[in-house]
């Protein structure tokens, strides 16, 4: 993008705040992994129920923030999404849905099954945390989702993947709908 993209403006607030507010709705403990422009995001997010915990490596991937996230939570914590701040409209029936399908589905992980490919937020049991505290790289927790496909609840929906924001076309496109 060429600058911070979290801090764009849409509809009339920054987009790592809609991602946030719609994320604390369903959480918990909000536990947001910072990087370099900490301080900007953090007053994005003023007022908001939030933790902020800082990775000093952002360059290494988004593996090393969820690692450090994952470090961040509370001994009690059963179970934490990980979602994108860059992936402001995911609908709040996706985060209802993915609690259930873990908590009835016996299975450690619950992830979307969007109409065009398996996406985020991706909801993670307490039992893959230590998996989750040791990921690095650009790849995310895919590694962690992919390891052991018996411990995965793929959650069905009807409608597309909900869009997130890398380029300046993707931010055009959301910023009019």
């Amino acid at each position: 993008m060429g600058r911070q993209k979290l801090l764009l403006e849409l509809r009339g607030k920054p987009i790592v705040r809609w991602s946030a507010e719609r994320l604390a709705a369903h959480v918990d403990d909000l536990v947001v992994v910072t990087g370099h422009d900490a301080e900007a995001v953090e007053r994005a997010l003023a007022g908001l129920p939030a933790r902020f915990v800082s990775n000093p490596r952002p360059e290494d991937g988004q593996g090393s923030s969820i690692a450090v996230g994952a470090r961040a939570l509370n001994r009690e914590t059963a179970a934490v999404f990980v979602a994108l701040a860059d992936q402001p409209d995911v609908p709040d029936e996706v985060f209802r849905r993915l609690r259930v399908a873990l908590r009835d589905g016996h299975r450690s992980i619950a992830a979307p099954a969007y109409r065009n490919g398996q996406g985020t937020p991706v909801l993670f049991a307490a039992d893959v945390f230590p998996e989750l505290q040791d990921l690095g790289g650009d790849a995310g927790a895919r590694s962690v989702v992919r390891a052991r496909p018996e411990r995965l609840h793929l959650e069905r929906f009807e409608f597309a993947m909900p869009g997130d924001i890398d380029t300046p076309e993707d931010y055009a496109r959301l910023h009019v709908e």
